[in-house]
């Protein structure tokens, strides 16, 4: 199958990249950090020779959305799997976080899985087959302090990915919805939180490879995955 990961540098794209390679898939990764990029590659195709080619590219940045949508749709391939990952996270209040804060937010966390979505569809659509995911957030089911216009911005990722599965049922393309917890990746290195309180990356990974490989009648639309102690306070 050909997967394709967005945000798949690091972190829980990185763990995704590596799962579909181990199991002899084709992984076509993208994200801004060109070096971070080629390494992941690097490691992991040392790994799983030829599992994985990459494209550097801004997704906040439509134009270069559908340059990267370009350069899948030129290898004339059939998608199988869109890991909508890509995402950022600023912390802030509505009332005091920096001004264009929900724009930047909005841009980076919905409007990135929107305009690659909208790019690849029409071929998955003529193929009649597929599976989406879209990798929400528990901000995306409850607000908390600090989440400002970062939660809205999943909120919103919640809304397309709802809408995506009701329209994408006649055209048998399976459309999930993904809202981890805390899980622990290079952001939390600096963080005052041990290791065993929050998520492990593979176990992300774990659980989407898993809804993925189901019967084609099989659809799981939701995975809500928190750390065992549940929500950091």
């Amino acid at each position: 199958m050909n997967i394709v990961i967005t945000g798949g540098s690091k972190g829980m794209g990185k763990a995704m990249a590596e799962k579909y390679a181990a199991a002899k898939n084709n992984i076509f990764i993208c994200s801004r950090n060109e070096k971070a990029l080629a390494q992941t590659a690097k490691e992991i195709n040392r790994k799983y020779p030829g599992s994985v080619e990459f494209f550097s590219a801004d997704l906040s940045i439509k134009k270069e959305v559908l340059k990267f949508a370009d350069w899948l749709l030129e290898k004339n391939i059939s998608i199988d799997i869109l890991i909508n990952n890509a995402g950022q996270f600023v912390p802030g209040s509505v009332y005091n976080e920096p001004e264009g804060n929900l724009e930047k937010m909005i841009r980076t966390n919905l409007f990135s899985a929107y305009d690659l979505t909208r790019a690849l569809l029409p071929q998955m659509i003529k193929n009649k087959s597929g599976h989406i995911f879209n990798m929400c957030s528990i901000a995306a089911l409850k607000a908390y302090h600090n989440g400002g216009s970062y939660s809205i911005s999943k909120y919103a990722l919640m809304g397309f990915s709802k809408n995506l599965r009701e329209e994408m049922k006649e055209f048998n393309i399976k459309v999930t919805t993904v809202y981890p917890g805390a899980v622990y990746t290079s952001s939390w290195e600096e963080a005052d939180i041990l290791p065993e309180r929050i998520m492990e990356i593979d176990d992300i990974a774990t659980m989407i490879y898993a809804a993925s490989i189901l019967s084609p009648q099989a659809c799981v639309e939701d995975i809500v995955i928190r750390p065992q102690l549940g929500d950091l306070p």
